[in-house]
């Protein structure tokens, strides 16, 4: 079903999809929704590899004009959408020996579906599918996510499940990577309190680092708020990396926006009892464009071992299951609008 050219798959609604292969052999979903576009890696992680409202192209700017058949993280980065964890999550610190952002990001799939149905008056197209973990003498689960694209929309439902299918207690860990690319003239929304804002502490730079590097972590350092304003000269290297709590609005969701020039927003939202961590992240370089708003996440990006030492590391027992639901993607300028009234 996956060749070189595209191939019309189905059209239900205002929904068609079609199949494709990257160079690199990676299979993938073409998506169109009559507003948006994404491009899915159903058997690769089921990541979102990129996608756009109208012309205006959402996904970081990366090295990696293709996916490239391989688990290592690093070695493939640069999608809209990406699932963390999940019996480890973050950076390991040393001693750790997971794997960066754990064995979910490039997981293979056994096998992968699409459920066609109607909802709110839309036809939707959902993308499904099983992956299993397993390590002897460790653990096993298995993994079901879903990623649910409606006609005429630009941004996706989410939902995760994960079973622990093994004999014993397994430590736990998710994190949504959600990658906007940053656009000038932006602004970081969301319901953080404006009196009180969270330190910022400069990091160690190396010497010989440009002054315009050192310019923006000074202005932040000086004032926290300065990282909301998106700017087109902004150099934020090597990231900036901050671990949030936000509130939940009057309907249950916590809520994080990039507010556009023109009126329209890029968004997050997440329930927090189920993801109660939002991680912030940012890097702007030459060759690297990205914008994490907030990644709705189990525990900080630490790693597992120092989540464990603040108390945030799950366990799942024998038989349990865990899910968390997630919404993202761009919203017209009314759209937008409603939004901001419920931070």
């Amino acid at each position: 079903m996956f060749a070189a050219e595209c191939r019309p798959l189905l059209h239900h609604g205002g929904l068609q999809v079609e199949t494709f292969r990257f160079a690199t052999g990676v299979e993938a979903l073409d998506l169109q929704t009559g507003t948006a576009r994404f491009v899915l890696l159903p058997f690769q992680g089921q990541q979102i590899w990129d996608a756009w409202a109208g012309t205006r192209r959402l996904t970081m700017q990366s090295v990696f004009p293709e996916p490239i058949p391989t688990r290592e993280f690093r070695k493939t980065y640069g999608a809209f959408f990406v699932h963390c964890g999940a019996t480890a999550m973050g950076a390991p610190q040393a001693g750790e020996t997971h794997l960066p952002h754990g064995e979910l990001p490039n997981i293979p799939f056994d096998r992968a579906s699409l459920i066609l149905g109607q909802a709110g008056g839309r036809e939707f197209v959902e993308l499904t599918g099983l992956a299993h973990d397993r390590e002897a003498f460790s653990h096993a689960y298995a993994f079901r996510p879903r990623l649910r694209f409606a006609a005429g929309r630009a941004d996706v439902e989410a939902e995760i499940e994960v079973e622990n299918i093994g004999g014993s207690a397994m430590p736990f860990m998710y994190l949504g990577h959600i990658n906007f690319r940053p656009v000038a003239g932006g602004r970081i929304a969301d319901a953080l309190p404006r009196a009180g804002n969270p330190c910022w502490h400069k990091p160690a730079l190396p010497p010989g680092t440009p002054p315009a590097i050192h310019a923006w972590h000074d202005a932040v350092a000086a004032d926290w708020a300065r990282h909301r304003d998106i700017e087109a000269d902004d150099r934020v290297e090597p990231e900036f990396v901050q671990t949030l709590a936000l509130p939940a609005g009057e309907d249950g969701w916590a809520h994080a926006m990039q507010v556009l020039p023109d009126g329209g927003a890029d968004y997050v939202s997440y329930c927090p009892p189920e993801l109660p961590f939002g991680v912030r992240w940012m890097t702007r370089a030459p060759e690297r464009q990205a914008l994490g708003l907030i990644l709705p996440a189990t525990a900080g990006p630490e790693g597992r071992a120092a989540a464990r030492k603040a108390g945030h590391l799950l366990y799942l027992e024998p038989g349990q299951v865990y899910t968390a639901r997630m919404r993202f993607g761009a919203k017209t300028p009314g759209e937008a609008e409603r939004l901001l009234r419920q931070l």
